[in-house]
């Protein structure tokens, strides 16, 4: 069994691709994946994103305004009132996004650190999105305490030693279908390094298909393709990847 711990289903080509998220949760229980992390991104398409998922029982959510999307409209009290839904598991996706968005490093600050406070307050999990901005993401999750209520480094991309600072803070690392890509040599030698135990799998669908899928719109059952690469990369079997991943998933989100 496979748990998508990141992937945005309210973002889905569902004119085209998916009849509904029936039709995604179906295709994704017959890859075997058991378990959905719909992830948000502003406080605006939260209560859609929210009614989208609903029905199912074995989709969660996160609420949160993403570093590239920090100038959408905001107010604590919406983010304080949506992230206190019983089915939302985390707070995010926060974080920090140096590469494309440097001219609102200030903002992008600013709402991390109230991520980070709330995450503590409320004690859910923190998602963090970071790119070319590895001290700052660090020295806000430890100014702020983050290991209180711990987190995970979605989609991860940074270097073995990023990857050790945080797991000193209690987090998880997700890898996603990145590390099937033929160019990234170091996330392999990472993901080969790091402790399965420490580990999450994820697709950030629609975003970033694995490799055999990759030019195609990314969905939940693909989340078995990243699983599958990460066995070979570290000689061990699809079903220990399995296993281990989703009980990680359950001790961070669950415990």
């Amino acid at each position: 069994m496979f748990v998508d711990s990141h992937c945005h289903l309210d973002k889905l080509d569902y004119e085209n691709l998916h009849s509904g998220v029936a039709d995604v949760i179906e295709k994704a229980k017959a890859s075997n994946v058991t378990e959905i992390l719909s992830v948000g991104v502003t406080l605006d398409s939260f209560p859609d994103m929210m009614a989208l998922i609903e029905p199912f029982d074995n989709v969660y959510a996160s609420c949160g305004v993403h570093p590239l999307d920090v100038e959408s409209e905001f107010s604590l009290e919406r983010l304080y009132e949506y992230a206190s839904h019983s089915r939302v598991i985390a707070i995010g996706e926060t974080g920090l996004d140096y590469h494309y968005q440097p001219e609102t490093k200030m903002l992008q600050t600013l709402r991390f650190e109230q991520h980070v406070e709330l995450a503590v307050k409320l004690n859910k999990p923190l998602i963090i999105h970071t790119r070319q901005a590895r001290k700052d993401t660090l020295n806000i999750l430890r100014s702020g305490s983050a290991e209180k209520c711990r987190g995970v480094i979605h989609c991860f991309t940074e270097d073995l030693d990023f990857a050790l600072a945080a797991l000193d803070l209690g987090f998880y690392i997700s890898i996603s279908g990145i590390v099937t890509f033929k160019q990234a040599t170091d996330l392999k030698e990472v993901v080969k390094a790091l402790p399965l135990e420490r580990l999450l799998i994820e697709t950030d669908s629609p975003y970033l298909a694995p490799v055999p899928h990759r030019g195609k719109q990314n969905q939940p059952a693909y989340v078995a393709d990243v699983a599958s690469y990460i066995a070979k990369l570290k000689g061990l079997s699809l079903s220990e990847v399995g296993f281990k991943t989703s009980n990680n998933f359950k001790d961070l989100f669950f415990r």
